[in-house]
Parts: C-alpha cells; structure tokens; sequence
C-alpha cells in the first residue's frame, strides 16, 4: 500500500467555474470570482473586509505594509512557524524577537510575550497551529495593555474557532492559505482579512500595486493613479474560479476532515496511553477544522526510526517545522534565548497523512505501522 502525506481534493466544480470566468472574458484580477469569493468569506465569519491574495507570504507582507513596519522596528512571533511569518516584516526591516511554544501544543506560549514588549515593539504575530487557536484572551489582553496591534498567521486556520470566534478576525489584521496542502485550495493562493475600518482604504491600494484602481473601480474618483506603496498582490480569476468551486462544498469537506481527525485521536489514544508517543492538545476554547493531525515522539532520534519504518511501509508522513531562532539565516540574530519548547517539536514532532480521500482502512493500516513500530 503507498499513501501519500497529500493529495489535493477536487470537488468537481472548479473546472465549471474556470470556463466560466474564461467565457466572462475577465482573467486579470479583482474579477467576478474574486468578488465573489470575498464575499463569501465576509458574509459566513463576518469579516470586515477580505482582500484575495496570490500566496498567505503575500497577505503577511501585506500587513507589515499596513502596520508601516520599519527598518529597526521589533515584532514578536513565535519561532515554531513557516519562514513566510518572519520573512513579511524582515522585508520591511524588522527585527524579530522569536518567543517559545506552550508546553502543551506547538502555538506561541502567550504568558511570555509580555516580557519580549519593548519601546520598539510595533506587532505580535500570533500563528495558529494546526487550526488550533492560540490563548487569544491573553494575547488581547498584553496588546491592549501596550497599545500593540495584533497580527493572526491564519494560515492553517480557515473555519477554526476561539470561543465562537472565527480564526482571522481576533487580530486588526488576519492571514490565510489557500495552498494545496491546506483544507480549502487554489494550489496556491490567499486571503487578507481587514478587522479595524482605518485599514481598509489602504489595503486596497496596497493590494494595488499602490494605486486607488478598486477606488476608481467603484467611480469614487475619476481616475486611478499611483498614491501609496503595494505590489501585485492580487490572484488572478482563474485561481479565484478554482476556489470558488472548493468554497461550495465548504462544509462537506469540513465534517469529512473532523472525522479524519477523531479517527486518527480515538485509534491513536492506545499507544499514546501507554507513554509511547503524545497526541494533539486541542484546549477547551478552541474548536479546530481538522486541518492535519500531528504525534509527538520521545526523542528526534525515535522520530527518524519512526518516519523510516513508516516510509518502508509505504506510509508517507513527515516533520514539521524546524526552529527559525536556529536557523542558518537567523541564528546570528537571535538574542541568545533558549526555546526549550519550540525546540520539542521541532525534533519529535510527525505529521501524518491527511487529505479528504484518506479512507479508513488507510488510517488502520498507518495506525497499525505505528503500532508495529512501538511493539518492536
């Protein structure tokens, strides 16, 4: 048997509504799919404003744009995400002060970033892993009290919940993927979400390439010019099309991935009892979207026997994320805090195959490889 770690689910649609925008004849951005899209996505979470984007790279720097970070400026995130967090506001000069994990699942440990807040500080960037909210209550709470803004890495987050509360619309600005790996695809893509109203206008220029085009657009003024700064940040209609048709069956995919996702907990909790390995933490106020399922090892070298014995049984699974306060490129600028945590995980955890057609003799067979494997 050979499973794959992915394999993108189509509904069916996609192909009626990429003709469709064909037969429109408009496939340059910010076209009937995109509109639709966004509101789509503003009318089911309530979303202030919701801006397509090509990539959630792109929907992060974005918001560092927005937020008006600059050269020296200090921005907290946790060091246990994807490069594309950091790389939006490095771009724009920033400096990154990397906090740690919990102790209990991969999200940024909220009772540390208070004591990260400088006179330099200008964001928190709050990464939820897995769909799993972070403590977005004690989050709020440090921001407030030092008048921060709050930027939500999203990425993995579209239709998660903290208490009731839509992922992407806690923070003034939100990010999220539309890669092919996550629930909802384009292949690639992505999504701005705007919560304060100031933002709005010059989101929307930002998106823009700088120019007030969606403005004149709307004939609010009578020509559009270059006044502000922005890129080509805006997905083409084909790619809109694509998403517009995953969209429709939003909910079925939805409840097939929830139930992925309680398989692999209820067949795992065996194994995991006994001390052998560890299974996600999902903390009372957050309800997750069954994004991807992760386990937790003893030691990085159990894990490389671990993915090993699963890869000769034809069972793709893989590592996660590695540290970005010791990476190659950062590690020289980190300020010397250990991230024991953050560290964990980056060395014992394993994320196993998920994707919509996983079927449930596959979940029996991989998790009875790993039953093998603690057996032996």
């Amino acid at each position: 048997m050979k499973i794959p770690f992915n394999k993108p689910h189509f509904t069916g649609r996609e192909a009626f509504h990429i003709s469709q925008a064909a037969i429109k004849g408009k496939l340059s951005g910010n076209g009937f799919y995109t509109r639709d899209c966004q509101q789509f996505f503003e009318k089911r979470y309530g979303f202030q404003k919701t801006l397509l984007t090509t990539s959630c790279s792109d929907a992060l720097e974005m918001a560092a744009l927005l937020l008006d970070i600059q050269p020296g400026d200090e921005v907290i995130m946790p060091s246990y995400t994807f490069v594309s967090t950091a790389n939006a506001f490095m771009l724009r000069g920033a400096n990154i002060l990397f906090a740690d994990s919990g102790p209990s699942n991969p999200n940024i440990d909220a009772s540390l970033i208070e004591s990260l807040i400088t006179s330099k500080t200008r964001a928190i960037v709050v990464v939820h892993y897995g769909g799993i909210a972070c403590d977005m209550d004690k989050v709020i709470l440090v921001a407030n009290r030092h008048g921060i803004p709050i930027v939500e890495d999203a990425a993995q987050g579209i239709d998660s919940y903290y208490k009731e509360k839509p992922l992407g619309s806690i923070g003034v600005l939100g990010a999220f993927s539309f890669h092919e790996t996550k629930n909802i695809t384009s292949g690639e893509g992505g999504m701005l979400v705007v919560n304060d109203p100031k933002f709005i206008e010059k989101a929307e220029i930002t998106w823009e390439k700088g120019t007030n085009r969606a403005a004149f657009a709307r004939g609010e003024v009578e020509k559009y010019e270059w006044v502000g700064l922005g890129s080509s940040y805006l997905p083409n209609e084909l790619t809109a099309a694509f998403l517009y048709g995953q969209l429709e069956h939003l909910d079925a995919i939805q409840q097939k991935r929830k139930e992925i996702w309680q398989k692999y907990f209820d067949r795992l909790s065996a194994i995991a009892r006994k001390g052998c390995l560890q299974l996600p933490d999902v903390p009372e106020y957050a309800s997750h979207n069954g994004h991807l399922f992760y386990i937790l090892t003893t030691s990085s070298h159990e894990r490389k026997q671990l993915l090993a014995h699963l890869l000769n049984r034809g069972i793709h699974a893989v590592f996660h994320y590695l540290s970005l306060h010791s990476s190659p490129y950062y590690q020289s600028k980190h300020d010397g805090r250990q991230l024991p945590n953050c560290d964990r995980y980056a060395s014992t955890l394993i994320r196993l195959p998920f994707y919509f057609a996983l079927t449930d003799s596959e979940i029996d067979y991989i998790v009875e490889a790993i039953q093998d494997f603690y057996n032996k």
